[in-house]
């Protein structure tokens, strides 16, 4: 999906409220009948967030407390993005629009995919009310495949390692999941390359945070 398009847009005469999208999403039951602990959606955004972050699902620890990245998984992306919690919170800078809204249930090994029904539905709509996006991280094969298009390369990796040739706006992350530490060991470029320039990235999306960490005159 391009972030540029129009592409579920809301209808004209529909309510543009942000927070009356927001509502109906979290009333969402659109398929309940496959989500082992019910629906809880956990989604973020306000419209003057910079910045989306687009993972996967929540896992049982999202699920339980409502707060999305709110795991080891979520400290390892604040760890690349160099943000702190509270930074990483403010919903007037983030959005957090995971491509499955709420736990799909564990599969063989580690959880099921995303929930399909989630992206068609509201992703486009969302989009559609936060017209101050600058920067989107993707984290993982389910947002790339989304929305990198013909960007997508035939792996992974080669997506990833492919990072300065996608479009301007996007960032394709692995998942920070420990599962994938194998992964971080055997591509040492990511940290030394990639983590660079989405730090880059963010600082050109939010400046403030940039001036935030600079030395004050005086040292501290």
């Amino acid at each position: 999906m391009d972030i540029d398009s129009d592409a579920g847009a809301p209808a004209a005469g529909t309510d543009p409220c942000i927070e009356n999208l927001l509502a109906k999403i979290r009333a969402c039951t659109a398929c309940a009948a496959h989500l082992p602990l019910g629906p809880r959606p956990v989604v973020r955004a306000s419209p003057t967030a910079r910045v989306l972050i687009v993972g996967q699902a929540p896992g049982t620890r999202v699920h339980d407390t409502g707060i999305p990245w709110n795991d080891p998984s979520g400290d390892r992306l604040r760890a690349w993005m160099g943000v702190d919690r509270a930074t990483f919170y403010d919903e007037r800078r983030f959005a957090i629009v995971p491509m499955g809204f709420c736990y799909p249930g564990r599969a063989a090994s580690g959880d099921m995919p995303p929930r399909p029904e989630c992206a068609p539905l509201w992703h486009g709509r969302l989009l559609a009310r936060m017209p101050e996006l600058r920067l989107v991280l993707l984290a993982g094969s389910y947002a790339h495949r989304w929305y990198l298009g013909g960007h997508r390369k035939g792996s992974l990796t080669e997506t990833v390692r492919a990072f300065r040739s996608m479009p301007e706006r996007f960032v394709p992350l692995p998942h920070p999941s420990g599962r994938n530490n194998g992964w971080f060991k055997r591509h040492p470029w990511f940290d030394e390359e990639l983590v660079p320039e989405l730090r880059r990235k963010l600082a050109s999306a939010l400046p403030e945070l940039a001036s935030a960490r600079e030395p004050r005159p005086d040292g501290s």
